[in-house]
């Protein structure tokens, strides 16, 4: 009912209240997320008179005592009472009479709008047959729409890092950075490794690869599953433990997961080239700006592991365990890098700095990259939409998380499509 008022779905120009006076919405108010009257500064006419204040909306005019609404001063302002049902009048602390419009709910809205949000989260979307009807225009204004509000949610996040790092953007970069190295599985444990690192310390060493790689594996626990009898481990834990009482680091808990994971993707490795792009004293934040093709990411990600790592996987190697090449990543996991580590920086850059043309850069060089290919794109790809480019995949990795599964079909385009056919008494046919 809130989405029918708020959208005007079901609204005529000219209607009446419950005691046969008319009604005319000039606008339906804002909605409220908080607590107090459902929509904010509405404005409507009674009878020609123009009334400006707040709507509450119930399923029944008697659930406004229910819920206690009688004793909350909160709504003395509400100037009209939009009900399913009218079983009863409210009479206000002023004396008056709150008007009350019936606006009941269609029952195809509700029975389509159920359908959406139970089946919302599977490995199928509700609305595939409404995707499949959509026009290319339609659909790409749509991706844009969402693949600007997933950059955006990431460009969130760094700018809440800087916010706690007093404005850092190196500790921004490398905490973002890090936590890419996860790729999802391990996004969480790799950030906590960062932030419990801090960059100032590995870049006093920053000549010497070994003790800031001793650094970041000894912070991460993973040192202590070595054997004993691995000499470049204990190497490894004989410098952490003098760096450990020289910055008085304290170890923080690190779940890692590695169960059921391809050895490439296990951490030690990715420790490892973490540990490697930090080997420098230039500016982090500067080589990744700077990147605008796969291949300078390549260039820059993806430089070859030497020493003990350019074979191993992990401290536990034996003879004939060995990795097949000293390059840590795969040009798909290159790619990913630059969705989420250079695009977003970029714009965050740009956004800060006012300069749009870093903005307009990191939009430029997702639209640049092939889209990518996920449990995600796969179910959009079934449905009929032709995937183009990052910004498009990241679209629908973004609609899929934030909507399907969250069941917010409501505030998607599509589903307001379909539902608001539905409230328009059309026949849904799930």
């Amino acid at each position: 009912m809130q989405y029918l008022w708020q959208h005007k779905l079901q609204i005529k120009p000219r209607m009446s209240t419950v005691d046969g006076k008319t009604l005319q919405v000039i606008d339906p108010g804002r909605l409220n997320t908080d607590s107090g009257p459902d929509f904010f500064n509405a404005k409507i006419k009674i009878d020609g008179q123009l009334w400006v204040g707040n709507v509450e909306i119930h399923v029944r005019a008697s659930d406004w005592f229910k819920h206690g609404h009688d004793k909350d001063r909160a709504y003395d302002s509400v100037i009209l009472h939009v009900v399913g049902v009218s079983d009863r009048g409210i009479r206000m602390p002023d004396g008056r009479q709150l008007p009350q419009l019936l606006l009941p709910c269609n029952p195809d809205f509700a029975s389509q709008y159920t359908h959406m949000v139970s089946s919302s989260a599977s490995e199928s979307i509700p609305c595939k047959k409404a995707l499949g009807e959509l026009d290319r225009l339609h659909v790409s204004d749509w991706l844009g729409t969402m693949g600007f509000e997933r950059m955006q949610m990431k460009v969130d996040r760094i700018l809440d890092l800087l916010d706690s790092l007093s404005g850092d953007w190196e500790e921004a970069a490398y905490i973002t950075l890090a936590r890419a190295l996860g790729f999802n599985t391990n996004s969480e444990p790799f950030e906590r490794l960062a932030r419990s690192m801090p960059l100032r310390y590995l870049r006093k060493h920053a000549d010497f690869p070994l003790i800031i790689e001793a650094m970041l594996l000894g912070q991460s626990g993973l040192l202590d599953t070595a054997p004993a009898d691995n000499i470049y481990a204990t190497r490894l834990i004989n410098e952490y433990k003098f760096m450990a009482v020289k910055f008085e680091l304290h170890r923080p808990d690190i779940q890692w997961k590695m169960s059921r994971m391809r050895p490439a993707n296990l951490p030690h490795r990715r420790i490892a080239l973490l540990a490697h792009l930090l080997t420098s004293r230039n500016s982090l934040l500067s080589n990744i700006l700077a990147i605008e093709t796969p291949e300078q990411a390549s260039e820059f990600f993806n430089r070859p592991l030497d020493g003990y790592w350019r074979h191993a996987y992990t401290f536990n190697c034996i003879k004939g365990d060995e990795a097949t090449t000293p390059i840590a990543l795969s040009r798909t996991s290159v790619i990913t890098l630059m969705i989420n580590v250079v695009a977003p920086l970029m714009y965050a850059w740009g956004q800060v700095s006012g300069d749009h043309r870093h903005m307009d850069r990191a939009v430029s060089l997702l639209e640049s990259l092939p889209a990518e290919h996920n449990k995600y794109t796969l179910i959009f790809e079934h449905a009929g939409i032709d995937i183009k480019n990052a910004l498009e995949s990241q679209a629908l990795i973004q609609v899929k998380r934030s909507y399907c599964d969250a069941g917010k079909c409501l505030y998607c385009r599509v589903g307001h499509r379909m539902l608001s056919h539905a409230a328009l008494y059309k026949p849904f046919h799930p």
